[in-house]
């Protein structure tokens, strides 16, 4: 990429949103179950925010993660068991399996976040197989058949989550102030440093930042949110899988982050709902859904560089200009 174009992303990274595009969440939030299956919104959203929390990673970091399936489906785990074996009430068993992908998250990031590039990468892929296995033998996990049926419950022990509707009120007011927080990281002083490490780590040092500290705090930051979008997910299907902290998950939130534009605030969330939209719509065609993506993907790396959110950003930029 030139630096035009580096320079390019960085300040469109950097330029604040107005609140149009967030009514327009708000707006869309509320109506969709009217036009959509809430089932499906609901998956739609835990992955959005799954892809949402990578990209603080990915698009405003720099640090590419093969891994973070791990916590993704070690909070899936870890709240399915707590809300089915425990009793735990949905909310606590979100908070915990949330809390579990935090360490987690602590533990893996202390252990790679001095490795740069693919080394870094392959570090993160390597700690992800590591838990896919614990997960693989471990006797809460369920093994192969994970864990199964596990009961939505009552919000504070008092609101039924077995309505579909009630669930998807639940999980939308989850994503839309996740969204918020995010939004909130990276227009803060803290985000604008991790793009500072982004653009050039080497300056960012000599400017006197802790650098190491910075890229901690923003890995330990997408695995919390990450888990919180496992945790959310596995109440929503009452089920905990093998799925969730395979390899290929790690692959295809890279895939959503990079479809709808890395480094882009609703970039991650427009090409989760892509890829969420085709695994459902056309699930009939078996395994050539991955050979559509593929395809897909390639038409994007060629033709919209920036993803989709990226791409047509850049359009308004220059419609504006003129």
């Amino acid at each position: 990429m030139s630096a035009h174009a580096g320079t390019t992303a960085s300040s469109s990274a950097a330029a604040p949103l107005s609140w149009k595009p967030f009514a327009v969440l708000a707006i869309f939030l509320i109506i969709g179950p009217s036009l959509i299956y809430p089932v499906f919104l609901m998956k739609a959203l835990c992955f959005a925010l799954f892809a949402c929390a990578f990209n603080i990673l990915l698009g405003f970091t720099g640090l590419l993660s093969f891994g973070h399936a791990a916590f993704l489906g070690m909070a899936s785990y870890v709240s399915a068991h707590a809300a089915k074996v425990w009793g735990l009430t949905p909310e606590l068993a979100i908070l915990f399996g949330t809390a579990i992908a935090m360490v987690l998250g602590l533990v893996i990031g202390m252990l790679t976040i001095r490795s740069r590039g693919i080394y870094f990468s392959n570090i993160t892929l390597a700690f992800a197989q590591m838990v896919f296995f614990f997960c693989l033998q471990a006797k809460f996990t369920g093994g192969e058949d994970g864990i199964q049926s596990v009961a939505r419950g009552r919000l504070f022990g008092l609101i039924s989550l077995q309505s579909d509707m009630v669930m998807y009120a639940f999980v939308a007011v989850i994503f839309f102030l996740s969204f918020l927080l995010i939004y909130r990281i990276i227009h803060s002083p803290f985000g604008q440093v991790l793009r500072a490490v982004r653009e050039n780590e080497a300056r960012a040092t000599s400017l006197g930042y802790k650098v190491e500290h910075y890229k901690l705090a923003a890995f330990v930051l997408s695995a919390t949110l990450v888990g919180l979008a496992g945790a959310v997910k596995a109440l929503v299907f009452q089920l905990a899988s093998l799925t969730d902290v395979s390899w290929q998950m790690s692959g295809e939130v890279v895939l959503m982050t990079l479809l709808g534009g890395v480094g882009t605030i609703f970039g991650p969330a427009v090409g989760a709902l892509v890829i969420v939209s085709m695994e459902n719509y056309l699930a009939e065609l078996g395994s050539w859904v991955t050979v559509i993506q593929g395809v897909i993907f390639v038409l994007c790396v060629m033709f919209f560089r920036r993803g989709i959110v990226g791409t047509l950003m850049d359009l308004w930029s220059k419609r504006n200009a003129h």
